[in-house]
């Protein structure tokens, strides 16, 4: 290196006359004064947009994870980000239209409208304590302050997604600030914020909510990998999954419904229990206590996802609030067997009954459970579309490219709505791969390895639909009621006939 640098000089410093040197190294001092005292990221984004420079095409860098230079200076190397360019989207190619769950991000920014968000909203919710964390992106670098430590390791992976996110679309997401909870249940209650004088509520991220709660629901933590009970990142998972789904095809599979999982978190999964076949009756039912620890003491053998599809039908039951297991079942082509869930994630709402899934009593669930095994054994042909229409939409409308997706829009959309410009927290700490993989070991790095962005994407992000308006959100709401409804008149009609009395 030195020697190729001096190699260039000679040639300067043998032939060149004194006026050109004095030349020379006025213009090299200009420079370097220029360069010293003049930010021009700083300057750029101070600029209002229509003044920004157009977009520049990414080179696709492989960038690597390199711990032992980390291990050395221990800080995130300086060249890993891109700051945002709002002008990325101009004449950009033509991008498919996002899935219809899509339209629900409006609907979860609803309440902030009008108002917009104010740093003071944000930080209270801090002072209630309804944050495991806070994220703060500035010029395409990802900070955290944490506030109370999170379930296993929740908040870790859930800020890896944001790393990947932030390598997949350099450029694309806006300074920002949120705060985000990392429980099973939603924790800002509408009726809190609700009347004349209530205040308006903080925003906080959270995995689900229900209709009694206003969380903005973003996609969760095993996504990018669940190390504590051996769940893969989600891309290699669902690839298993799809290879396990061929190892027995619908009318080969065992006709009953099946569901395997943690029966003492909620009532409602204890009473699920009362649906095991006993010897004086078949709910059709075939149901199965899974013991965590014995799992894990057995490395997971048989525990794996993929070697589950060989039920007709399987059963979704919510846990403490909703099930991260939802996606692995509807994957099954399996038919989806839900009871009545109070919960929702971020795509759950894009589901129609009788179309992705069948509905199931959540106060009768015995019998409810029974009659859409009978009506599914005795109709294969319509159960089959059914169950292959849900393994359908989390092959096509869930798959990690539209995870991202999600969370690059629902992160743009909540930017729009910041009315202070996000500043660095002077208690949080950088995010990059090195100080979360180079820190993690045994699985959960293997894991992060494996779900890691090695390269920003070729592809550009989906188109969002419109939103819903008033008419259009209550007919597709209506829609589904009617056809629910409609199942348990079904249902109704063939328990009189039947005339159980079990």
């Amino acid at each position: 290196m030195i020697e190729g640098m001096r190699k260039l000089w000679q040639p300067c410093t043998t032939r060149s006359s004194p006026l050109f040197l004095f030349i020379f190294f006025l213009f090299t001092a200009a420079l370097i004064f220029s360069t010293r005292f003049f930010d021009t990221t700083e300057i750029l984004s101070n600029l209002p947009f229509h003044s920004l420079p157009p977009p520049q095409n990414h080179t696709k860098l492989n960038i690597p994870v390199n711990c032992t230079a980390y291990g050395n200076i221990g800080t995130c190397p300086s060249n890993h980000s891109t700051a945002y360019n709002p002008y990325l989207d101009q004449d950009r190619p033509l991008s498919p239209t996002c899935p219809e769950y899509f339209r629900w991000i409006y609907e979860d920014l609803k309440p902030w409208a009008q108002t917009g968000v104010t740093r003071d909203m944000v930080e209270r919710a801090e002072s209630m304590g309804l944050a495991n964390f806070r994220l703060v992106i500035v010029k395409g670098k990802a900070y955290v302050e944490y506030y109370r430590h999170s379930f296993q390791t929740r908040d870790i992976f859930t800020l890896w997604g944001i790393l990947q996110l932030l390598r997949r679309y350099p450029g694309r997401v806006p300074d920002l600030d949120l705060m985000f909870n990392c429980g099973d249940l939603p924790i800002v209650q509408s009726a809190v914020f609700s009347g004349p004088n209530a205040p308006i509520p903080p925003p906080v991220f959270n995995y689900c909510k229900d209709n009694t709660t206003l969380d903005i629901v973003f996609p969760d933590w095993s996504f990018w990998g669940w190390p504590e009970i051996d769940i893969k990142p989600w891309t290699p998972l669902l690839k298993e999954i799809k290879e396990g789904n061929k190892m027995k095809k619908w009318v080969e599979r065992e006709p009953y419904a099946y569901w395997k999982g943690n029966s003492h978190v909620t009532r409602n999964r204890r009473d699920l229990f009362k649906c095991k076949a006993s010897l004086f009756y078949d709910w059709k039912a075939r149901l199965y206590a899974q013991d965590w620890n014995r799992a894990a003491r057995r490395g997971y053998k048989r525990s794996n996802l993929a070697d589950q599809c060989t039920h007709r039908f399987k059963i979704y039951i919510e846990g403490n609030a909703w099930s991260v297991s939802h996606k692995y079942i509807l994957s099954c082509n399996s038919v989806t067997l839900t009871v009545k869930p109070r919960y929702y994630d971020f795509f759950a709402r894009g589901l129609i009954p009788r179309h992705h899934y069948w509905p199931i009593k959540v106060n009768d669930k015995c019998r409810s459970i029974k009659y859409a095994v009978d009506w599914g054994n005795f109709h294969q042909k319509e159960a089959q579309e059914i169950g292959e229409q849900g393994s359908k939409f989390i092959e096509e409308e869930l798959k990690m490219d539209y995870v991202y997706d999600f969370m690059l829009n629902i992160l743009i959309e909540y930017a729009k709505l910041l009315k202070y410009k996000p500043t660095i927290p002077p208690r949080a700490t950088e995010l990059c791969y090195e100080t979360m993989a180079c820190q993690a070991d045994g699985i959960a790095q293997e894991f992060m390895m494996e779900s890691m962005e090695k390269a920003p994407t070729d592809t550009v992000p989906c188109t969002m639909p419109p939103p819903y308006n008033v008419s259009s959100l209550a007919s597709f709401l209506e829609r589904k009621d009617i056809l629910i409804k409609e199942v348990e008149l079904w249902e109704k009609k063939y328990q009189d006939n039947q005339n159980w009395n079990p």
